[in-house]
């Protein structure tokens, strides 16, 4: 059983003692600790926006942290069931000084967390983050008496206005998808999303939909991260019926994965890519900017210098790449995870906003999914990683590897990649685990492989010398 806390907030199983899981004790820490930094802040609202996925522990830990941020002295407005997208939305919209969403995200069933925004709606910062793991540790919070307790409220409104924003962007083309008819089957493995895409879909006007596991009951039908290796009941669904696409978010609705036409996976690293594909072809007048993390693919790259724009990365994790798209002034950026951010509507990755802008693609491209997969170019990553004893100094050995490969074109923002001519590995060692994650990318699967296999052999010579 585990428990994580980081500075973006605190995940773990559910029951087992405190301290070492994500129980009733833990959760009301983190809260109270939330609160506490919002209230210290005198330009902000004592308020906080709150949503959940589907999964069984959703309504016990929404339970604890309503009433702890109302004991805190704070407002609570309640989305219920919803999507982290959409609770990114309504801070802002609401004028609140910060959100929580509870979800474990792609994680098992026994999984819970406690996701933390800021006032714009967006992840908190590092600094934020390391100032609330001290409050957390020191205990350093206290509660209101009982003339000033927050006030609680239910809203329901919200999933609803998520959907109307995005049927509201120009680049959004709700005609042509309802005169392309598209038959689409939807995997929302038993959560959020089964309510959400639906009701998206019926709002672009596509009418002939097949709903697999949409039902929110949070048992989830299968692993809920949108891997190929997890979606064979929808591939298999595409195979036998007459379907245009297949789509699959994972239970907060951040991540979107495609299915085409013949059941073979879109390739969660291509969500990203055939959008900003669609958004740049939109935009011709100007020199765009794009970002993605260190470790998606290089096609973002390809394709958006294919339209005279400008790509750039930005070290593994939502906020960071944020703040290289606000740096910059990306149009579109995101992560091969399927995450897709769109800056015109919100800066958080966005499943639903991903969905719609991919069908005005496909309905103004007018072939099959599998001509429009085609049309992009074909790369491979491999993900791999090493497992090390407890206490190994992981820095040093990727200075160690870093020395090893100093001829090569290197970048050190987040572990270290090497860049080889159409080909890259990078290293990133996990701040909850003894493990170096390699992940490696080139033109063809088996030298994928074969690099990242490679990098491991140097890991473990490195180690022993």
């Amino acid at each position: 059983m585990t428990l994580i806390k980081s500075i973006s907030g605190i995940r773990g199983t559910i029951g087992g003692k405190s301290g070492e899981n994500l129980t009733p004790l833990d959760v009301v820490k983190f809260a109270a600790a939330f609160a506490a930094t919002i209230v210290s802040k005198k330009d902000v609202n004592p308020k906080v926006v709150i949503g959940r996925d589907a999964r069984p522990s959703g309504k016990m830990v929404s339970d604890l942290v309503v009433s702890t941020l109302i004991g805190m002295g704070i407002d609570v407005i309640d989305l219920g069931l919803s999507t982290t997208p959409t609770v990114e939305m309504a801070v802002p919209l609401e004028n609140a000084g910060g959100g929580i969403i509870l979800t474990a995200s792609h994680n098992p069933i026994q999984w819970n967390a406690l996701k933390l925004l800021n006032e714009k709606g967006e992840f908190i910062s590092g600094a934020d983050g390391e100032k609330l793991l001290e409050l957390v540790e020191n205990e350093d919070f206290s509660f209101v008496d009982v003339k000033h307790l927050g006030k609680y409220e239910v809203n329901d409104t919200y999933l609803q206005k998520h959907i109307d924003a995005i049927l509201a962007l120009t680049s959004v083309n709700v005609e042509a998808i309802k005169q392309a008819g598209f038959k689409v089957v939807v995997d929302a493995v038993n959560s959020s999303g089964g309510i959400a895409v639906p009701m998206l879909l019926k709002a672009l006007g596509v009418e002939e939909i097949k709903e697999l596991n949409c039902e929110p009951t949070g048992i989830f039908a299968h692993n809920p991260e949108p891997l190929p290796e997890n979606l064979r009941e929808i591939s298999s669904e595409m195979k036998k019926g007459d379907y245009d696409l297949g789509i699959v978010v994972d239970p907060d609705v951040d991540r979107l994965a495609l299915i085409c036409e013949d059941g073979e996976p879109f390739g969660e690293e291509y969500t990203l890519v055939a959008v900003a594909d669609y958004i740049l072809s939109l935009n011709k007048k100007h020199k765009n900017t794009t970002v993605s993390n260190l470790s998606s693919t290089m096609a973002l790259k390809d394709v958006t210098e294919s339209h005279g724009g400008e790509y750039f990365s930005a070290a593994v994790g939502e906020v960071n790449v944020v703040e290289k798209m606000k740096k910059v002034g990306s149009i579109i950026g995101g992560e091969g995870n399927g995450g897709i951010i769109f800056p015109e509507l919100h800066f958080g990755r966005d499943a639903l906003v991903g969905i719609a802008l991919f069908l005005s693609h496909l309905a103004k491209f007018d072939k099959p999914v599998g001509f429009l997969r085609k049309k992009y170019p074909n790369y491979f990553i491999a993900k791999k990683k090493i497992e090390l004893d407890l206490g190994t100094n992981v820095d040093v050995i990727l200075e160690k590897i870093q020395k090893k490969y100093s001829k090569y074109e290197l970048d050190t923002r987040d572990g270290v990649k090497i860049n080889f001519d159409k080909e890259w590995v990078h290293l990133r060692k996990s701040n909850t685990e003894p493990i170096i994650r390699i992940y490696a990318e080139s033109e063809f699967e088996t030298k994928a492989d074969n690099l990242a296999d490679k990098i491991i052999l140097d890991i473990k010579e490195v180690m022993t010398s």
